[in-house]
């Protein structure tokens, strides 16, 4: 059984919850499961721990990152074969995404430095303003299952850089590699109560963290219909929020544009994780011109994507997490094929050694109306529809309530600029289907969450402004 890691020690407890792997239906391992009073034991050491963290340097705080990521860096394949265990996805994307939470812990460990204030010049005599950035307090971090290493990452390493003490929730079906995470943060020194790992059923853990006043904030990334309950809940104690929620990106390829390059990047931004990913394509658009085309060249290459466990040698495209994706899956390409749409490749659901896997699926023709258009598919199906105008695709990318990210693949600088300018996302991938780095902002629009993760704006938002007026003083 795997431990927490509460007030700088690790925790067992009396109960335990069991870890599934969605590729065969074994048990990978067991967890230590905690409650209510778990999570405000947490609290209790993250606001003991506050004061000598918040005064601990940048430069300081930097170097506890740096280490953690070396700590990862040395177990990257064991933590990569752990993720793909616990989470599905090929061991090729769990190594990518080893990589990228390195990544971002080395970016916010050059960042801690960075937490900048300004003065400001006076408009009456003798007096002085300045403005400083301070922590924001005790910060609660909640992940979800699709990234689980990377997007704990994004939240932990941000508010650690910033001065925060961080209590993490994983996701129940993934909190193994995060277990690997507190582990590298033990080794890297840091000091108790600095960083906390704690995972049991969400409700009781949630509704403490929302109804504690010491706790200052809660970044959380999950569906859209979760985060609108912790909006409601946050209210009661105007507990800061960062949500990062739902998607529903459109790719829009041009008349213009290089067909080589748009089968590609849809192939990636589709089909990366298994199609489990918030800014994955939901909807394709293709110009009339191309759409023949495009058809065959996608349908042929999604077609040689190989489908199996994830830890097997040449699998691109492994078993959604549970059984209630699949089913969703595959009522949503029924739902498509009787709306009208037709079925160019895959389109099969089917359970392989106690797995739950769905092929690579890419649906023609497919109606605005049919439920793949208009709700978010967490899973490999591609649905594909023809358009003419430009103003007339941009209508039909933003009729959603999402806005998180979007793809235009086009060779006119004039038109990308255009069209990203008109997209209603928080991030425009053009020609480029990994719109994700350590070094620029991310978030969404609309009904896809609140506030920034990554960029100089992942940390900024762990600080409070403060102005301090000074007058009279020689």
């Amino acid at each position: 059984m795997k431990q927490l890691y509460l007030g700088g020690e690790w925790w067992s407890g009396a109960e335990s919850f069991p870890v599934p792997d969605p590729g065969n239906g074994t048990v990978v391992d067991t967890v230590a499961s905690a409650g209510a009073a778990e999570a405000r034991r947490a609290i209790d050491a993250a606001a003991k721990a506050l004061p000598l963290w918040r005064d601990t340097t940048g430069k300081e705080r930097g170097r506890f990152l740096r280490r953690a990521a070396e700590i990862l860096a040395r177990r990257s394949e064991e933590i990569a074969e752990t993720i793909t265990r616990e989470n599905g996805k090929a061991l090729s994307e769990s190594l990518a995404e080893v990589g990228a939470t390195i990544d971002h812990l080395e970016w916010f460990s050059e960042e801690a430095r960075r937490g900048y204030g300004r003065t400001i010049p006076n408009q009456a005599p003798g007096k002085r303003h300045i403005v400083i950035r301070q922590p924001v307090g005790v910060v609660a971090a909640i992940s979800p299952w699709n990234f689980p290493l990377v997007l704990s990452a994004r939240k932990v390493a941000p508010a650690l850089a910033a001065g925060c003490p961080v209590i993490l929730r994983p996701a129940t079906q993934t909190p193994l590699c995060n277990v690997a995470f507190a582990e590298a943060l033990d080794e890297a020194g840091i000091p108790p109560g600095v960083f906390q790992l704690i995972a049991g059923p969400a409700g009781p853990i949630a509704e403490t963290f929302v109804s504690d006043p010491r706790l200052a904030k809660i970044s959380f990334t999950g569906s859209t219909e979760v985060g609108k309950r912790l909006l409601a809940q946050a209210a009661q104690t105007v507990t800061k929020l960062s949500l990062e929620l739902g998607g529903h990106a459109p790719v829009i390829v041009f008349e213009d544009a290089d067909l080589d390059k748009a089968v590609e990047g849809a192939m990636v931004t589709k089909f990366r994780n298994n199609g489990q990913s918030c800014i994955a394509c939901n909807r394709l658009y293709v110009h009339s011109s191309l759409y023949a085309d495009f058809l065959k060249r996608f349908g042929a290459r999604t077609s040689s994507l190989r489908v199996g466990y994830g830890l097997d040698d040449g699998v691109d495209i492994g078993p959604v997490v549970n059984a209630a994706a699949a089913e969703t899956a595959r009522l949503h390409i029924e739902n498509a094929l009787v709306s009208g749409a037709r079925l160019v490749a895959g389109g099969r659901v089917y359970e392989e050694g106690g797995g739950n896997y769905v092929e690579p699926t890419v649906l023609a023709d497919v109606p605005a109306t049919a439920a793949c258009m208009k709700e978010e598919t967490f899973g490999p199906i591609a649905p594909v529809a023809a358009f003419d105008t430009e103003a007339e695709v941009i209508a039909a990318a933003n009729d959603t309530r999402y806005g998180l990210a979007a793809y235009v693949f086009t060779e006119s600088l004039n038109r990308a600029l255009r069209v990203a300018e008109a997209l209603e996302a928080g991030s425009v991938g053009v020609n480029d289907s990994v719109v994700s780095t350590s070094n620029a902002p991310f978030g969404g629009l609309k009904e896809s969450g609140l506030g920034r993760e990554l960029g100089v704006e992942g940390m900024e938002a762990f600080l409070e402004t403060k102005h301090i007026s000074i007058a009279g003083l020689e």
